[in-house]
């Protein structure tokens, strides 16, 4: 589990050239942006909610948001910085790089008490450069470049980093820190993308960028996508259509639209950079607003899809014969993902209501992938396309309340829960119990969250989630499966 969490299909995708470089280069741009814009103004009072906390003031039909905040010439700098203090009952030791520092949800490493600073609780934190530029009547040229980061260490976000440090060590052992599988890897940008937008048509993007299913999330999670209060903000594998690095897709056309308001569609597709299916991605959308309801439907299909996991002890060993250094070498499980699912909301003004529910089937891939296989700068050395002898089925399901007590103080109150079928054969055929993890089972969450705006710009916040695993979901389990994180921190928006 990760974006927390947080898979994506890989084939044939090189390393991402020297991403300090490149991000050094970012903000040096960054500043001289900021500093033609002038004085820093706030983000407008209309800015969209916590999932988009990091996106810019939206853009008027000039191209310029409407308070100038940090602008010039139509490109807008603008950013998040997340970072508090975590208890959890059960947990590992902090990473400096996975995106939300710690699990937030038990875990098979969680042995102990784990008392830390944890970045990005709330939003994720992230600098980013936003472009509209006016071309012919309602059409514009727009892009996006986006940088995540983890305040508490100063590090380039990158949960696979987390992965290959803990190569050779065992959950068991009681050696392992932090480590989980997401889409953000390191890449200098987790969002890089350009096109062409219209008020009256929609906006049409290449590059890589969010799936219209993360998306969806973000806006129909009470917690809007939270890492440290909801299982599917932590856990990318809702987002993602089954794995949490398809979260955020490369190679990727994107195309949303909402027509006079009532309707919304939206659909990506990520091109394997070859001929033929294997590799590729499709998600559509299509949905309604009415009298402050708002639905979604969604359809997800992903090719050769890769969970990432570290290497164990024995293919730590087989590392020197295949010339893979263990510093950038994982495992991988690939599987083809097709997922269905209904999402809503209900704003009634300070009270609003949540809720949704996924269908994700995994099966072994028509295409099998052979080790050597890449995402950004880690080689999967390991690969195993036999991992679902029958097809798994998972079924998610969240709901929550969001109540604004004062218009200043919001809080959340949310359950999730995650339930696979048994899905094994032989003597694991229809079990239902921890012996195996191909047994049906269940992973459940539930929390509390208060966030107080002290202004436009700066929030405080406090709260608490328990997740308990059961069944074939606590396979692997040794020391605990339950766990209560309780998290307070301040969120400084730009």
């Amino acid at each position: 589990m990760s974006d927390a969490s947080t898979t994506y299909s890989r084939m044939n995708r090189s390393a991402i050239a020297d991403p300090a470089s490149l991000l050094s280069k970012s903000i040096l741009l960054m500043g001289a942006l900021s500093a033609a814009a002038g004085v820093a103004q706030a983000q407008t009072a209309d800015a969209p909610p916590a999932s988009y906390a990091g996106a810019p003031p939206a853009l008027a039909s000039s191209g310029t948001p409407a308070d100038q905040s940090l602008t010039w010439h139509g490109i807008t700098l603008y950013g998040i910085i997340d970072v508090g203090i975590q208890d959890q009952t059960h947990g590992a030791p902090i990473s400096d790089y996975f995106p939300g520092g710690s699990s937030d949800i038990v875990q098979k490493n969680s042995n102990h008490s784990i008392n830390g600073v944890t970045p990005s609780n709330l939003s994720q934190s992230r600098i980013g450069l936003q472009g509209n530029e006016p071309i012919y009547g309602d059409w514009s040229g727009v892009f996006k470049l986006e940088t995540f980061f983890n305040p508490q260490s100063g590090d380039i976000s990158d949960g696979l980093k987390s992965l290959v440090q803990n190569n050779g060590k065992s959950a068991a052992s009681g050696t392992q820190n932090t480590n989980l599988d997401t889409s953000v890897a390191g890449q200098a940008f987790q969002q890089s993308f350009a096109g062409f937008s219209s008020k009256t048509f929609g906006t049409i993007t290449f590059g890589r960028q969010n799936t219209v299913l993360a998306d969806g999330i973000a806006k129909y999670d009470p917690n809007y996508a939270s890492q440290a209060f909801s299982l599917i903000g932590l856990s990318g594998t809702t987002a993602g259509g089954g794995d949490t690095e398809d979260r955020r897709l490369d190679d990727s056309l994107k195309y949303v639209a909402n027509y006079e308001g009532l309707v919304h569609f939206g659909a990506i597709y990520k091109f394997n950079q070859s001929t033929g299916a294997a590799g590729s991605a499709f998600q559509v959308t299509l949905g309604a607003d009415y009298a402050g309801l708002s639905i979604d439907a969604y359809y997800s299909k992903v090719r050769d899809a890769i969970s990432a996991s570290s290497l164990s002890a024995a293919q730590v060993g087989d590392l020197a014969g295949l010339n893979l250094s263990i510093n950038q070498t994982l495992s991988a499980t690939v599987s083809d993902n097709t997922a269905w699912a209904f999402m809503g909301l209900y704003d009634m003004g300070a009270l609003k209501f949540f809720a949704g529910f996924e269908h994700i089937q995994y099966a072994n891939p028509e295409t099998p992938l052979t080790a050597g296989v890449t995402f950004a700068s880690y080689t999967f050395g390991f690969v195993s396309n036999t991992a679902y002898p029958t097809d798994k089925e998972m079924q998610v399901f969240w709901g929550g309340v969001r109540y604004t007590v004062i218009p200043d103080l919001d809080l959340v109150l949310a359950g999730y829960g995650y339930h696979q079928n048994s899905y094994g054969t032989g003597a694991d055929a229809g079990c239902n119990s921890s012996i195996a993890g191909t047994c049906s089972g269940t992973t459940e969450a539930y929390s509390l969250l208060a966030d107080y705006r002290l202004s436009k710009r700066f929030d405080v916040y406090a709260g608490s989630m328990f997740t308990e695993v059961l069944n074939g979901q606590a396979n692997g389990y040794a020391f605990q499966r339950t766990d209560i994180t309780t998290t307070t921190g301040v969120r400084f928006k730009f």
